[in-house]
C-alpha cells in the first residue's frame, strides 16, 4: 500500500497544531489565549521546515497512489505554511484578547490543511475529502466577527460552497464510473476511449469544486462579498491560502484527462479571459477598498489559469507555482495594510497616508504596483514567465488579452495609490460606515468610525507584517530566478 507516515510529516504536523491549539485554547482564561496563538504559529514553522528539509527527496507517491510528493506539492507545502503564518501576524491586533482567539487559529490551521492536501491529491476521493477540509473552516472564519456583514458573507459562501461541492461529488462519480478507478494513474488509461459527452458532462462537474476555491468566474460571486464582510485577516486568508491548492489541484486533473475528448486548453483560456475582465471591470467602480481587493483577487486568478490552459508545456507549472507564491506574498501586504488600519473603509479616507505614515504608504504602494505586476516585484517575474509559456503554447490571444487587462488594472489600483501619497492636507471626515471587523474594528484603540490617515494610528503587527510582505515581494523578484531553478516542472501520479 505504499504507506510512509513520514513523508506527511508537514500534513500531520498542521493537524497535530490544530487539535493542540483547541485543547490549549480551551483550558487558557481570556487574557492567555495568545499561548495558544503562539502554538499554531509553532506548527506552522515546524510543518515549513519539515517541507523545506523534505523537498529534496524523491518524487512518488504514497497510499496506494492517492497522494502525490513532487516539486508542485513540495512548493504549496512551503508557500501555504507561510502564508498563513504571515495571516496570523497581520491578525494579531485583531484576535489579540478576543474570546475566540483560539477558533480563528484552529480554522486557519484546518484550513491550511485543506489546502495542501488539495495540491498533493491523486485521487479524486481524496480531491473530494481536501475539498470539504479546505471548505469546511472557511465558512466559520468568514463569520469569525459574528456580526452582520460577516454572517452574510458566510451564508453566501456555505450556500454556494455546498452546491459547487455537490457538483463536484456528481463529476466525480461519473468520472469514477468512465475510468474505472479513482486514483488518477489508472483513471487516465480508463477514460481513453469513454463516450465523449459523459466525460465532458463529468469533467466540467468536477472542476466546479476547485474553481470555487480559486474564486474563478464563474464560481467568484462569493469573493467581493466574503472580502468586505469578513474580518480582515480573514479576507486576507480566505482570498490567497485556497487559491495556492485550488490551482494547483485543477492543473493536476487537467493531466489525466484524455485531450481528444475535448479542447480543455480553450476552456481554461476563456475562464481565464473572462475573470480577469470582468474582475477589472468590476472593480473599477469599487470605493471600499476590501471589495476593491474582492475584484482584484478574481481578476488574478485569470492570470492564474492562464497556465492552466497551457498545461502540456513543461515551464507551465514552475511558472504557475512562481507566480502563486509571488501573489501569496503581495495580496497579504495590501491587506495587512488594510487591517493596520481598518476604520478606513473607502479609497478617500487614505488620503495623506504618506504624509503621516510614510512607511505604510510605501508598503501600500509596493504591493499594489506589485499587483499590477510592476517590476521589479516578484508579480511581474510570476506574469512574465506565465505570459511567456502561455505565448509558447499558441494562445497568443489570451496573452493580448492579458496585456491589456493588466494595464487597465494599473487604473482603480492608483485610484488608492493617489490618495495615499498626496501631500495635501486629509479630506473631509468620511461617513461612518460599518466595517465588518466586529465590536472592537480590529482592536486599533480608539472608538467610533470614519476616520483619516492623519487621525488613525496602525496597529503595529500589521504594520509590521505588511513592511515584511513589501520587502518580501522586492527580493523575491529579485531573486526569481533562483526560486525557479529550485521549482520542479514535473507531476507524479
Amino acid at each position: 500500500m505504499h504507506k510512509d507516515p513520514l513523508a506527511l510529516v508537514p500534513e500531520i504536523l498542521l493537524l497535530l497544531g490544530a487539535v493542540v491549539t483547541l485543547l490549549t485554547g480551551s483550558f487558557l482564561p481570556r487574557g492567555r489565549q495568545w499561548i495558544a496563538r503562539a502554538a499554531a504559529a509553532a506548527a506552522l514553522v515546524g510543518s515549513l521546515v519539515a517541507a523545506a528539509l523534505a523537498a529534496p527527496g524523491t518524487d512518488r507517491t504514497v497510499y496506494a497512489g492517492t497522494y502525490a510528493l513532487d516539486g508542485a506539492t513540495d512548493a504549496v507545502r512551503v508557500v501555504v505554511p507561510a502564508a498563513a503564518l504571515t495571516v496570523l501576524a497581520l491578525a494579531g491586533g485583531r484576535v489579540r484578547g478576543d474570546r475566540r482567539e483560539t477558533e480563528f487559529c484552529v480554522l486557519v490551521l484546518l484550513g491550511s490543511l485543506g489546502s495542501v492536501l488539495l495540491a498533493g491529491a491523486s485521487d479524486l476521493l481524496l480531491l473530494a475529502v481536501a475539498y470539504l477540509l479546505a471548505s469546511i473552516p472557511l465558512y466559520a472564519l468568514a463569520g469569525w466577527g459574528r456580526d452582520a456583514r460577516g454572517a452574510e458573507a458566510a451564508l453566501k459562501l456555505y450556500l454556494l460552497g455546498v452546491l459547487l461541492g455537490i457538483t463536484m461529488l456528481l463529476g466525480t462519480a461519473v468520472l469514477y464510473g468512465l475510468g474505472g478507478a479513482t486514483d488518477y494513474a489508472t483513471l487516465a488509461d480508463g477514460l481513453d476511449g469513454a463516450p465523449r459527452a459523459a466525460l465532458v458532462v463529468g469533467t466540467v462537474a468536477l472542476l466546479a469544486g476547485p474553481l470555487f476555491k480559486a474564486g474563478a468566474v464563474p464560481a467568484h460571486f462569493w469573493v467581493p462579498d466574503a472580502a468586505s464582510g469578513a474580518t480582515v485577516p480573514a479576507a486576507a486568508f480566505l482570498t490567497t491560502v485556497p487559491k495556492i491548492g485550488a490551482l494547483v489541484a485543477l492543473y493536476r486533473v487537467l493531466t489525466v484527462l484524455p485531450e481528444q475528448a475535448a479542447d480543455w486548453r480553450l476552456l481554461l483560456a476563456v475562464l481565464a479571459a473572462a475573470s480577469m475582465t470582468l474582475g477589472n471591470l468590476a472593480a473599477f467602480a469599487q470605493t471600499d477598498p476590501l471589495r476593491l481587493l474582492g475584484y482584484s483577487t478574481i481578476s488574478q486568478v485569470g492570470y492564474l489559469l492562464m497556465a492552466l490552459a497551457v498545461v502540456e508545456r513543461a515551464d507551465a507549472l514552475r511558472a504557475l507555482l512562481l507566480y502563486l507564491a509571488a501573489y501569496a506574498a503581495t495580496n497579504l501586504g495590501v491587506f495587512a495594510v488594510a487591517a493596520a488600519l481598518p476604520r478606513l473603509r473607502t479609497l478617500a479616507a487614505y488620503r495623506g497616508l504618506g504624509r503621516h505614515r510614510p512607511w505604510l504608504a510605501a508598503a501600500l504602494t509596493v504591493c499594489l504596483l506589485g499587483l499590477v505586476g510592476t517590476p521589479p516585484t516578484a508579480v511581474f517575474t510570476g506574469k512574465l514567465t506565465v505570459f511567456s509559456a502561455t505565448w509558447d503554447g499558441g494562445a497568443a490571444w489570451l496573452v493580448v488579452v492579458a496585456a491589456v487587462n493588466t494595464l487597465a488594472s494599473l487604473f482603480y489600483y492608483l485610484r488608492w495609490i493617489a490618495p495615499a501619497l498626496s501631500v495635501g492636507a486629509p479630506g473631509p471626515r468620511p461617513e461612518p460606515a460599518e466595517n465588518g471587523d466586529g465590536e472592537d474594528d480590529g482592536g486599533d484603540g480608539h472608538e467610533g468610525h470614519g476616520q483619516t490617515a492623519a487621525t488613525a494610528v496602525p496597529e503595529r503587527w500589521a504594520a509590521g507584517t505588511a513592511l515584511a510582505a513589501a520587502a518580501a515581494t522586492l527580493v523575491l523578484g529579485a531573486g526569481a530566478g533562483w526560486v525557479l531553478s529550485l521549482l520542479s516542472g514535473t507531476l507524479v501520479r
